[in-house]
């Protein structure tokens, strides 16, 4: 049976269309996903995030723990609150999940994983524990919502806690400021500003319901694709998986491999990956020709296939066809795309598409 968020009464009462995702019933829209998609682009808007998963580490070993279980390195965090992209891997050097860690203390990280890998990324967890002192605790009892666009942190700082309102006011991207309850994060999925706020479940109905009445627009998971997509953030299951590697996920920068003797999980792997020339690159693509780009389409340059996408729409920002792409290492610039049969032409160009409301790519 698909579970269901705390906030998922808000949802039916503002109209949501429902639908199942990871395990879950969530809100696809509230009526446009083009409209949602605008008001971030543009304003502000909210996503709930509660299916995902909170995650303490606590314990002397957590560091130590995380700098296996982890393709980045934990060791590069020094200041409390600041937070760190990394994929978790396994011995072949395919992604478990992509996730964000966070340091607290040297004996508390927190991480958030994705919704549909939470069983899977608990056990794989549990399974690497062995020899480290610490403690992995679920917070289940958090809900999380996302606040999103030019305008959403100025709408969304008024409704914090007062013990966390100038120093979320202050915090830079990528940083996060824990108070007794409340934990907000200067991050997101969109390409655009905002904060990510971790709050009691108890408490997330009234937040949702501050926003709403401050002009925040609900959003669903429709318009947090196509906004991720511009932006050229991977989604675990299409762009990567346990099959594909960070180096061909375009995740190369993730990954730290210095020091030399830090033994991360899926290192050997990547290493050896990282010396092959076949290896492929992971490319955005420009619709250039008609139709619309969607996931699995096959490249082709000539006769040859090169390549396949892993996630295509429609860009509302840039009104065409965009995509993500894994392809050859000597795909070239340009390439045909097959639609219903048809080649189409297509320019290969370098993500993101769109960041803080501007294109990043040549029309």
């Amino acid at each position: 049976m698909a579970k269901q968020t705390v906030l998922y009464p808000q949802h039916q009462a503002m109209g949501a269309r429902i639908v199942p995702f990871g395990g879950w019933e969530m809100p696809l829209h509230y009526g446009s996903q083009l409209e949602e998609h605008h008001q971030v682009r543009r304003d502000a808007g909210m996503f709930d995030v509660s299916h995902m998963t909170v995650v303490d580490l606590l314990g002397d070993g957590a560091r130590d723990y995380l700098r296996r279980l982890l393709a980045n390195d934990v060791a590069r965090l020094k200041d409390p609150g600041k937070a760190l992209y990394s994929c978790m891997l396994n011995e072949q050097g395919g992604v478990v999940d992509d996730l964000i860690v966070y340091y607290l203390r040297d004996d508390w990280y927190r991480m958030v994983v994705n919704a549909g890998t939470t069983d899977k990324d608990l056990a794989w967890m549990e399974a690497q524990r062995g020899g480290f002192e610490l403690q992995i605790r679920p917070r289940r009892d958090l809900a999380m919502i996302a606040v999103q666009g030019p305008n959403a942190r100025a709408k969304a700082l008024p409704l914090l806690p007062a013990e966390l309102r100038e120093a979320a006011g202050e915090l830079q991207p990528f940083n996060a400021v824990p108070g007794s309850d409340w934990f907000v994060a200067r991050t997101g999925y969109t390409g655009e500003d905002g904060f990510e706020i971790m709050l009691p479940e108890d408490e997330a109905a009234a937040l949702w319901g501050g926003l709403a009445d401050a002009g925040v627009a609900p959003c669903g998971l429709g318009a947090r694709d196509t906004l991720r997509l511009e932006a050229g953030m991977n989604l675990y299951g299409s762009d990567m998986d346990e099959e594909t590697s960070p180096l061909e996920a375009g995740l190369g920068w993730t990954i730290a491999w210095e020091p030399a003797q830090r033994a991360f999980i899926g290192r050997a792997a990547l290493e050896r990956q990282r010396e092959d020339p076949g290896r492929r690159r992971f490319v955005g693509l420009l619709l250039t020709g008609r139709g619309v780009l969607r996931n699995h389409l096959k490249l082709f340059s000539g006769g040859r296939e090169i390549g396949e996408i892993t996630s295509g729409g429609f860009s509302p920002t840039l009104q065409r066809s965009i995509a993500l792409a894994r392809v050859v290492p000597d795909s070239g610039d340009e390439c045909e795309v097959e639609i219903r049969g048809k080649r189409v032409p297509a320019r290969v160009v370098k993500p993101p598409f769109v960041r803080n409301g501007k294109a990043r790519v040549e029309p």
